[in-house]
């Protein structure tokens, strides 16, 4: 006898986000526009700026970062930074109008000691400064979340990268699922959660709406959603993808908008690569938050005069917090 056909069990977000990404480029920015002027201030970007506190030798293999020890990109190994050059990166980041900064590191995961100590006044010396603060540290317990909370940390990344089925082509030493109890613990811990993924690693569309749909799934969704899309650097297995189309990337960003309301998108790494109608039309949709500065971890940003030019142009405002 032979067995009955296994089944799979209809997904409601996922088929909403593979609809909303097939449809008409034109009516999806409406409806995300509409959606987006019904939670936000259509005018009001938030502006964020990116530091990297410890560069270099990551244990992880993910397919898209210099940052890996896999990896020849030819990126020197650093320590983890001083707490000086961090208080001077924060008082450079709110002159230029960013009202956040995330601190990164290269790190598999958080442990504790000296170094996630110094991690802990580093925090606290940006929120000295006026300004909110994120980092993004690898996998973390949830004692060490509470101890990041307790020193004034507003958000923790921690990205998806992709969709699950597409996961495994980009990086084989983390899971899915822990992943996701990363988010999880920091969410227990109190934290705003900024968790996003990267477009143009060689995933279908269909991938991308997976990964739009587990995001949706989060309860609550992320406070803050970067897209970002792939910087191809050499000595990496995706340094020589082929760019992702300009308009798959605005339905990215309408989608998430439409799907996530209440969050905040942001136009994230690959934006310096981006026409200004390009991401004049992803602003429409939905996004209100970008990058500052002309580099971002390890790779080129735009510049700020570029920025404010723009959004001069485009009447929208970077409106510092509080």
């Amino acid at each position: 006898m032979s067995a009955p056909p296994t089944t799979t069990q209809p997904n409601p977000l996922l088929e909403r986000a593979i609809g909303l990404l097939n449809r008409p480029l034109l009516e999806l920015i409406l409806e995300a526009a509409t959606v987006h002027r019904a939670n936000h201030d259509p005018a009001r970007i938030q502006c964020a700026h990116l530091f990297s506190i410890k560069t270099g030798a990551c244990p992880e293999d993910c397919g898209y970062c210099s940052q890996s020890a896999h990896h020849s990109s030819g990126l020197e190994r650093e320590a983890l930074t001083d707490l000086d050059s961090v208080r001077d990166e924060a008082k450079k980041a709110r002159e230029s109008g960013a009202d956040r900064l995330c601190l990164g590191a290269a790190w598999r995961g958080v442990k504790d000691g000296p170094d996630f100590d110094r991690v802990l006044e580093m925090v606290r010396a940006v929120k000295h400064e006026g300004l909110e603060a994120c980092a993004t540290l690898g996998m973390l317990d949830l004692s060490q979340a509470e101890r990041l909370r307790d020193a004034g940390l507003d958000y923790y990344n921690h990205n998806l990268d992709t969709g699950r089925s597409h996961y495994q082509n980009i990086v084989t030493t983390r899971t899915y699922d822990e992943r996701l109890d990363t988010l999880q613990v920091a969410r227990d811990a109190g934290l705003s959660l900024c968790c996003g993924g990267i477009l143009g690693m060689g995933e279908t569309r269909e991938q991308r709406a997976e990964f739009l749909a587990q995001l949706a799934a989060l309860d609550p969704t992320p406070e803050s959603v970067p897209i970002n899309s792939l910087v191809p650097v050499e000595g990496t297995p995706l340094e020589n993808q082929d760019p992702l189309p300009w308009d798959e990337v605005v339905r990215m960003v309408a989608t998430a908008r439409i799907m996530m309301p209440k969050s905040t998108v942001r136009l994230s790494a690959g934006r310096e690569s981006m026409t200004e109608e390009a991401q004049s039309m992803c602003f429409l949709a939905g996004a209100n938050s970008v990058f500052l500065g002309e580099k971002l971890l390890t790779t080129k940003g735009r510049g700020r005069s570029n920025d404010a030019d723009l959004f001069q142009r485009l009447g929208m405002n970077p409106v510092q917090e509080g």
